[in-house]
């Protein structure tokens, strides 16, 4: 069963109804039903009951995304949260470093007092605890200079605001977010396979996937960097698109288009 976009989106925000000055498209996108006056969705194509949300000419229709525009931004909107959500991690960890540097010896002497506490247990397993892995790597970082760590802190810092600034840009819809994303995203993928190759994980794997994926998808779908047109493509496909809405709407397909689906009269919501 294929997924409507259109109808769902509208389940949820409600139809979004035009009244255009062109009398012959104010006729096809109005009906008079026995409830009353019903305008035709310029998202779905259902006729919604009520007064129209608004009316002018047919090239000022809002640009409302349906179809694949509205697929698309959906995508973007999830890469935005990713985003934001990572970008907000990257601040806590930037804050735990900040603090660390700023008590780095009292955090050692904590660290030491409870191993001492636990030493007890680990013996009586058999497991040399001043020896291990993890205690080692955990020493480490208390050898490390107060003011390395501001560093680590503040380049934490910096990642987080381009992580954030991404995600924000995409949630609006950006031409100028969706380049700093490839741009940043596919700077670190270098990294990210460095990382593989000194320990394999499963979250390691699925993050790369994902980056990769969205580097390749906003390229090809956003026509960035000249790909498939570019910028003048792009435009020309958005601004076709926002002139197509209200004769599409009104069952005015472009030639070669498929027929009109049905549209039944909507309760209004």
């Amino acid at each position: 069963m294929k997924f409507d976009w259109d109808r769902r989106t509208c389940s949820r925000k409600g139809h979004v109804t035009y009244a255009p000055d062109e009398d012959h498209l104010r006729d096809r996108l109005h009906a008079a039903t026995a409830l009353g006056e019903a305008w035709r969705c310029l998202r779905c194509g259902d006729f919604a009951l009520g007064p129209p949300h608004g009316s002018g000419p047919a090239d000022r229709a809002p640009e409302v995304p349906r179809g694949r525009a509205l697929r698309d931004l959906f995508i973007l909107r999830f890469l935005a949260v990713e985003r934001i959500l990572r970008g907000l991690f990257i601040v806590l960890a930037a804050w735990a470093v900040w603090r660390f540097s700023n008590r780095q010896d009292s955090v050692h002497r904590l660290f030491e007092d409870n191993l001492t506490v636990f030493r007890p247990v680990a013996e009586h397993f058999h497991y040399d605890i001043d020896h291990s892995p993890v205690v080692d790597t955990i020493r480490k970082t208390f050898e490390y200079k107060h003011s390395t760590l501001l560093i680590v802190a503040i380049a934490l810092l910096a990642y987080a605001l381009i992580e954030i600034v991404e995600g924000v840009g995409l949630w609006m819809t950006r031409r100028w977010a969706e380049y700093l994303t490839v741009v940043a995203t596919a700077a670190f993928l270098p990294l990210e396979i460095y990382e593989l190759t000194e320990k394999i994980s499963g979250i390691k794997i699925g993050t790369l996937v994902l980056n990769i994926l969205a580097v390749l998808y906003i390229l090809l779908s956003k026509r960035l960097f000249g790909l498939r047109g570019g910028v003048e493509a792009f435009e020309a496909e958005r601004r076709g698109a926002s002139l197509l809405e209200v004769e599409e709407a009104a069952g005015e397909k472009p030639h070669g288009a498929d027929p009109a689906r049905p549209a039944p009269v909507a309760n209004k919501v």
